[in-house]
């Protein structure tokens, strides 16, 4: 965590994150605008947040977008809160609300994570039911070619619809599909009240990309996962950036250790 503590001591890379925080998604163009620095200075400035992590990139055309990654501040409470003092938890639990919660135009939610195992095990992880029964409770039916239906398989129920289906297929490289269909018996089995049910059945059907980086030489795998497709005050939004880094922690623990995360009491 050498790596995030030094990012985050210099006063411009903390200003490029209050940027990132007023409006995520920005290009190095957009960045640099109003800054008063040099496009160099800021292309080395993000250069050190990427490698902390704190920042992710994510082609879109022509251009690299950047945005803030919660990943490194979810591993330090998450694993090593207890070996700091408690002005720095109070600093990392409000940095923390920062990167997971902050209002931005973007609506893209991208999370990334370095997990030591390789392309195919993680594809496995991603696809298998034997995996993602075990740190997601969910199996899906599907053949996992591109634009075949997919079965969401959770709590004894089956989740099924014509605009549930796989987008990409890329094995070890690229994996995308639509998000799954707000049922009367998901919300049931979920706790999900009736009015919160009726908005996210409102809202347009979101999506969801696993891009897999294998860092060669390293035995390290680097994933990102991208969720976006959302409306404006979008509720799916505000429960999958909650969601979604729990479960990537549960699929790095097990494929690093064989095991999964304790669930909570």
């Amino acid at each position: 965590m050498d790596e995030v503590f030094k990012a985050l001591g210099d006063r411009n890379r903390r200003r490029l994150l209050d940027r990132l925080n007023g409006r995520n998604g920005q290009s190095l163009r957009e960045l640099c605008a109003g800054l008063g620095m040099a496009r160099q200075s800021v292309s080395k400035h993000l250069a050190v947040l990427e490698g902390a992590n704190l920042v992710t990139t994510v082609r879109r055309g022509r251009e690299k977008l950047h945005y803030l990654n919660a990943e490194p501040i979810n591993a330090i409470t998450e694993r090593w809160i207890s070996r700091y003092d408690q002005g720095r938890v109070h600093a990392l639990a409000d940095l923390k609300h920062v990167l997971e919660s902050n209002a931005m135009d973007s609506d893209a939610f991208v999370y990334t994570t370095y997990i030591r195992t390789t392309p195919e095990r993680l594809w496995q992880g991603l696809t298998d039911p034997e995996f993602t029964r075990r740190y997601w409770g969910v199996e899906f039916g599907t053949d996992w070619a591109a634009g075949s239906p997919m079965v969401w398989k959770e709590g004894g129920q089956e989740t099924v619809h014509p605009e549930q289906v796989v987008l990409e297929s890329d094995p070890y490289r690229r994996l995308a599909y639509t998000w799954h269909t707000f049922t009367p018996e998901w919300a049931r089995a979920n706790g999900i009240g009736d009015e919160t049910l009726a908005g996210l059945t409102a809202e347009r059907r979101s999506k969801v990309a696993f891009e897999i980086e294998d860092l060669e030489g390293s035995g390290t795998v680097r994933l990102t996962v991208v969720h976006d497709g959302f409306e404006d005050g979008s509720t799916v939004r505000e429960m999958i950036q909650h969601g979604w880094p729990a479960l990537v922690s549960g699929l790095k623990t097990l494929l690093e250790t064989g095991d999964t995360l304790p669930q909570p009491q």
